[in-house]
């Protein structure tokens, strides 16, 4: 009795570890579709549109404008299906996310219209980011409206002491989340500016400023010809391109405008130090620490 009884349980034991063993098979092998599907998130904005070089063209209900940031996602949308992605998530990014609509994106793109957040999706863990229509840092010598975030409200960004605007910190943020960033497409500025940070990374240079509000531009259809080329080659560079990382203790250093000035509790936020009546500077034991505290301002 006492040998079957333990025979039995051994045998009943025997089940539950085959039956234990292929649900953490199962588990694994969904967690390595999830992990090789790739998605990827394409950031957007206007100021670095092929024919767009005059403020008042940014204008998120200026149709032209409209039409020409359209065709120019659409554009790498296709070329990144092309290359062999499963899922392209486009987000909004201009002007209060109210220039794309689902009337007009790729029928095989989805779109994300609103404030994203901190982490802006990123916790999804896509397979890549990449630009569409992007600028340069503010400051940045021969950018078409280049700004960091705001070009009314932020005169200056430094990150760990060097200038940085959209491109470098959201580049981080990715990395943050260990995702890197394979594409962009703007000006010849901007493409500079990913690829002093990201070598490998594809660009698509649509025009070359000559001054804040001059430029020598692609047509559209040349510009998204170059795009949808360079985005399906992108494509080929996940796996290769590492995500970009700044490691160790993050400073974020930002000068407002005059109108923005700081108001009299600014040096009471968490890790904040106000440098003067304009600027103020945010400490963290790394780069999401830094920056959700700057973003939480």
């Amino acid at each position: 009795m006492e040998v079957r009884g333990l025979a039995g349980r051994r045998l009943r034991f025997g089940i539950r570890n085959w039956e234990w063993l292929a649900l953490l098979t199962l588990a694994f092998a969904s967690t390595l579709t999830a992990q090789s599907r790739k998605a990827v998130f394409l950031i957007t904005d206007a100021e670095g549109v092929a024919g767009v070089c005059r403020q008042d063209q940014t204008d998120p209900k200026d149709q032209e404008m409209r039409q020409l940031l359209t065709g120019e996602i659409n554009a790498a949308v296709g070329g990144f299906y092309a290359g062999g992605a499963d899922e392209v998530i486009i987000w909004d990014g201009h002007d209060g996310s109210q220039t794309l609509s689902a009337l007009t994106i790729h029928p095989r793109a989805q779109v994300i219209i609103g404030d994203l957040g901190i982490g802006m999706t990123l916790e999804r863990q896509y397979a890549a980011i990449a630009f569409v229509g992007q600028h340069a840092r503010a400051n940045r010598k021969g950018g078409i409206m280049a700004h960091s975030y705001s070009s009314l409200g932020i005169q200056n960004m430094l990150m760990n002491g060097q200038p940085v605007g959209e491109i470098e910190t959201r580049a981080a943020l990715a990395g943050a989340f260990n995702t890197p960033v394979i594409f962009l497409s703007g000006d010849k500025a901007a493409a500079e500016d990913l690829q002093a940070i990201v070598p490998d990374a594809e660009v698509a240079v649509v025009k070359e400023g000559f001054a804040n509000y001059a430029c020598q531009t692609l047509s559209a259809e040349s510009a998204r010809n170059l795009i949808a080329a360079r985005a399906e080659r992108a494509m080929q560079k996940i796996g290769k391109i590492k995500p970009y990382r700044i490691d160790g203790p993050v400073t974020f250093q930002i000068e407002y405008s005059t109108r923005n000035a700081l108001p009299p509790d600014a040096g009471l936020r968490p890790g904040a130090e106000v440098l003067d009546a304009r600027t103020i500077r945010y400490r963290g034991k790394d780069f999401m620490e830094a920056w959700t505290r700057y973003e939480r301002r």
